[in-house]
């Protein structure tokens, strides 16, 4: 009896920790312990062993704070990147985001977050003192400011833009505007006037 109690025990703990899991539900979370149970003990331990690696060895990169598993990220790192645009994002997946475009080929600077005063983070909270001590650099030439188009990215963005442009420092801001296959009648107003404003000619 005792050894089902605590058979009992571990599965629940593990859905517990399933579910914490950002996007995974208390089905997810008992489809995957289901799995797991199922699979065999290398498995198991291979993905064990993965989180434990990836939590040791992954870090963040000192000079842009993405994540990095040297002293430095890869980007920061390579040399034929251009040194005189830097793109800002929120967070180090949006790194791999824009990277995966192949359109990018500069620097990044990731804020750690957003301005959100209902959530009492400011720009302090964020990793804008280190943004502007890499534009002291006379090196840097243009900043793309790339944080998501909702409203906590607008405000970050526009205090980004009010704080850096006294630097004799371009700012630019990503386009954004209709999806590709998207129907206007679905467009919010937002979107719909964001895709006239980012207009080109033809």
């Amino acid at each position: 009896m005792e050894t089902n109690l605590n058979d009992g025990r571990a599965l629940q703990r593990l859905l517990d920790e399933l579910g914490r899991l950002p996007g995974v539900g208390p089905k997810s979370a008992q489809r995957i312990a289901y799995y797991l149970l199922e699979a065999d003990v290398d498995e198991a331990r291979r993905l064990a062993a993965a989180i434990l690696d990836v939590k040791q060895q992954v870090h963040f990169c000192p000079v842009c704070f993405s994540y990095a598993t040297r002293d430095t990220c890869d980007v920061c790192a390579d040399a034929t990147r251009d040194r005189s645009t830097i793109c800002v994002v929120s967070e180090p997946r949006d790194v791999s985001a824009i990277e995966r475009t192949g359109s990018y080929h500069g620097l990044y600077h990731v804020l750690g977050g957003v301005i959100s005063p209902m959530d009492k983070i400011g720009p302090e909270q964020l990793h804008v003192r280190e943004l502007l001590s890499r534009l002291a650099d006379d090196e840097v030439g243009e900043v793309i400011l790339a944080t998501n188009p909702d409203v906590e990215g607008e405000t970050t963005a526009t205090y980004l833009a009010r704080v850096i442009r006294p630097l004799d420092v371009r700012v630019s801001r990503l386009a954004s505007g209709l999806p590709v296959g998207g129907d206007l009648e679905y467009a919010d107003e937002v979107t719909l006037g964001r895709a006239i404003e980012a207009r080109r000619e033809l």
